[in-house]
């Protein structure tokens, strides 16, 4: 053939080539058409983290055609993302303020888990569990206690040799869930951390070293030596750090432990809102720095097919899901808080349609 004769042929090839290739995309393209596929995309809060994720591929596992993404930016950035309509949920630890929600589309608070934050330091030398009062803890954290050894350390921890060493307290920089429980607690037990401090989201601490997200935290108290922190109680014991015990209202000093989480929940009323600050509860047995934490969603959703898979993850998430929470120390939902829960859910809608009316 000469090389006339062969351009022609050459080309014919290609032609025929781009032709399957265009074929198979549209092959494809109607494949996963058909396979219906719906993307959620969240963000938000870090202290639920561990057992999202955990619940988004158990989830996937079992519904194949729903893939969730979610971003753990923090409690701030997730009430920022959907009163901005850029995600289809958000995730916050502290409840939304009215300020936060003004002029968005109305939002509403779905509880999904109950967490604990819990202290943790870095001691090598202290191979006994930390006892902290309220009072040690506020003083630590408003800069009042400078070593691990002062007097209102050592009489909580008789018979234990705290070391003669600077305490490097560790915080939180961005918008957090994790501080706002914290601090609501700082508050609560703590009249002059209330009125120097405050509580919230974030807040001005008067001492320390800044990270961001409980990853931060977490690996800044891990690799500074006398470091102590806030961080919810997953980060700490996967990444194989002490927690301290804390002394509650009724003077006792409780470990977070699941039993002690679902003792901080139980002798507090869940309001319609749906939100309700747990810290420092009455119970000789519960834990005193214990939280709900959320999922905000829109009531009338824009796209109905995304707004009836997110009500029905939340639906499986608020019962199937909860086998899940205690293997990442998280507590299970009271059972009352489920059923305002499914109430809620049914509620969920676009225009005059609801996702969950057969529910």
């Amino acid at each position: 053939m000469s090389r006339f004769g062969f351009l022609p042929y050459l080309l014919g090839v290609c032609l025929l080539f781009l032709a399957g290739c265009k074929k198979e995309s549209a092959g494809a393209a109607s494949g996963e058409q058909k396979e219906g596929i719906i993307a959620l995309n969240g963000a938000g809060a870090t202290f639920p983290y561990p057992l999202y994720s955990k619940w988004m591929a158990e989830y996937n596992r079992q519904h194949p055609n729903v893939r969730i993404n979610y971003q753990s930016i923090g409690s701030g950035g997730g009430i920022r993302q959907i009163v901005a309509q850029t995600v289809d949920f958000g995730a916050t630890d502290s409840p939304m303020k009215e300020d936060e929600a003004k002029g968005a589309a109305r939002i509403l608070h779905v509880p999904t888990t109950i967490g604990a934050v819990v202290i943790t330091y870095n001691l090598p030398e202290v191979k006994t569990t930390l006892k902290l009062t309220q009072e040690a803890l506020s003083g630590i954290f408003m800069g009042d206690i400078k070593k691990w050894n002062d007097p209102k350390l050592t009489a909580s921890n008789p018979g234990v040799a705290l070391p003669n060493k600077t305490i490097s307290v560790v915080y939180r920089t961005d918008g957090s869930g994790t501080t706002a429980v914290f601090t609501d607690y700082l508050a609560k037990i703590s009249p002059a951390f209330k009125e120097k401090v405050g509580a919230g989201k974030s807040v001005k601490w008067p001492v320390g070293l800044g990270a961001k997200g409980n990853e931060g935290v977490t690996g800044q108290v891990k690799t500074t030596p006398g470091a102590i922190g806030y961080v919810e109680i997953a980060y700490a014991l996967q990444n194989k750090m002490p927690v301290s015990s804390i002394r509650n209202k009724a003077g006792q000093f409780i470990e977070p432990k699941i039993d002690s989480i679902t003792a901080a929940a139980a002798g507090v009323e869940m309001p319609d809102t749906l939100y309700t600050s747990i810290a420092d509860p009455d119970g000789e047995s519960a834990y005193p720095i214990a939280a709900y934490t959320y999922i905000l969603v829109y009531e009338d959703t824009k796209d109905p097919t995304k707004g009836e898979a997110l009500a029905k993850f939340l639906w499986w998430a608020a019962h199937d899901g909860q086998q899940f929470a205690a293997a990442l120390h998280y507590a299970p939902l009271p059972v009352k808080v489920i059923a305002q829960i499914e109430e809620r859910l049914k509620g969920l809608r676009s225009g005059d349609k609801k996702f969950l009316s057969g529910a």
